[in-house]
């Protein structure tokens, strides 16, 4: 493994713990407490909670595709096809989650309504604010290798 991409991959990995420990500590506490309480828009707490968890999902997903690109980094390719294909799986998962917080977003108002926690909804805001922003930097960056890649074999076939 080279030097340049080990502390990228180790931040990458580090990334998904605080969301693995959410996923396995804090959202099966909320279900619980949601059954226990005998809420009555229980329904609301169980869409949102199944929204985080495909959330977490694809970001899951989202970062093993980077820790693919910084592997072909290492292996002198990123310049090629794969690395395309790494990218706009990015961008189709952080479109995804920027789409699932659209979709749960009446459900995080009708909680913020019933827990008068009106913060709630900003946190729904900027989170599905912040995918869309990582898709369509991914989006330019996939623009800009495919365009890197044309100009490359160009160059080879003149040669």
């Amino acid at each position: 493994m080279k030097r340049e991409t080990l502390f990228l991959k180790i931040v990458v990995m580090l990334m998904g713990l605080p969301v693995l420990a959410i996923c396995i500590f804090v959202l099966p506490k909320v279900i619980i407490s949601t059954i226990n309480n005998e809420i009555s828009i229980a329904y609301a707490y169980y869409i949102v909670v199944g929204c985080l968890y495909a959330t977490a999902c694809m970001y899951f997903v989202a970062l093993y595709q980077t820790h693919k690109l910084l592997s072909y980094i290492d292996r002198n390719i990123a310049f090629s096809e794969l690395s395309v294909q790494a990218i706009k799986r990015i961008k189709q998962c952080a479109l995804l989650i920027s789409g699932v917080y659209v979709v749960s977003l009446p459900f995080l108002f009708l909680i913020a309504d019933d827990d008068d926690a009106p913060g709630l909804i900003l946190y729904g805001v900027l989170i599905g604010g912040a995918a869309l922003a990582v898709a369509v930097f991914a989006a330019v960056l996939q623009k800009l290798l495919n365009n890197a890649i044309a100009i490359q074999s160009e160059n080879d076939l003149t040669i």
